[in-house]
């Protein structure tokens, strides 16, 4: 090969991430398999969504409770994963009193375990198991209460389309076009040119769900959107302030192009009950 040829190949730079730092083919990829597994569990199998949330909440839980881990907090892992299962069930078989019902069970279990133990940092480690409790399972429980409701299937359905929306558009609007950071310390990329392509994204998918899917008015979904982008916001700050409180750039490394399931878990959680309410404000 010649010293030029060897130069050329030499020169040759890796790829690279996208500028919001993901790979973004396979960010994608991903991202449309799950959405479409969710939708047809939607439309045909609407218990296996009720499966497939507690699934996803068990390794968010497991990822959340890993990084705690980095700073010496021990989460209750066999109350807390119980708790985790029972929740979405409870929501979806016997609704917000049985979620309620759950949650205090739960978080009884939580207590006399870690105080039967012997170990020390009780107090962190019970404080630790009910926020995680609370952060991920309940939480993404409304949204299973949501789906046992008469067009609860189609509710959710839009609760994941105004989410994926929130994130597309603020994707793409916030990498061609962000300057202003939102929140530089906690989330640099996060930019508010982002933030206004998502709510108008979301709005435009809101407009059409509410006329088209929902049978209510077209005002209904831009109000459902922006709670909705609000809320999703409020939980990508709330994750991002966390690991970088723990140290860690992802929860884990278990789905390519996103990270771990937490980093796409983040927006939902915060998203179901913000659906859940002003869908419950629409039905007055």
């Amino acid at each position: 090969m010649s010293a030029a040829g060897s130069r050329r190949g030499s020169d040759r730079t890796p790829d690279r991430p996208s500028r919001a730092g993901r790979n973004l083919p396979a960010a994608i990829g991903v991202g449309v398999a799950l959405l479409g597994s969710l939708l047809v569990g939607l439309l045909y199998y609407p218990v296996a969504i009720v499966i497939i949330a507690a699934g996803f909440a068990v390794v968010g839980v497991w990822e959340v409770s890993r990084a705690l881990e980095v700073r010496g907090i021990k989460v209750p892992m066999v109350p807390v994963l119980v708790g985790t299962l029972a929740l979405p069930l409870a929501a979806y078989f016997g609704g917000t009193e049985a979620l309620g019902f759950a949650l205090t069970a739960t978080s009884v279990a939580i207590l006399l375990w870690r105080t039967l133990d012997t170990a020390e940092g009780a107090l962190t480690s019970i404080l630790a198991g009910i926020f995680v409790l609370l952060w991920v399972p309940f939480l993404l429980s409304f949204a299973m209460v949501l789906l046992a409701e008469p067009d609860g299937r189609m509710r959710v359905a839009v609760l994941l389309l105004l989410v994926v929306a929130n994130d597309t558009f603020g994707y793409l609007v916030g990498a061609l076009f962000g300057k202003h950071p939102m929140a530089p310390k906690i989330s640099p990329k996060k930019s508010w040119e982002g933030f206004a392509g998502s709510a108008a994204g979301a709005a435009l998918i809101g407009v059409l769900a509410a006329v088209y899917a929902l049978d209510a008015p077209w005002w209904f979904g831009i109000v459902l959107a922006v709670a909705t982008v609000a809320a999703a916001t409020a939980g990508d700050f709330s994750e991002s302030m966390i690991k970088r409180e723990l140290g860690v750039k992802d929860m884990s490394n278990l789905l390519p192009g996103h990270g771990g399931v937490m980093d796409r878990l983040d927006s939902i959680v915060f998203a179901s009950p913000v659906v859940f309410l002003v869908s419950l404000l629409l039905a007055q």
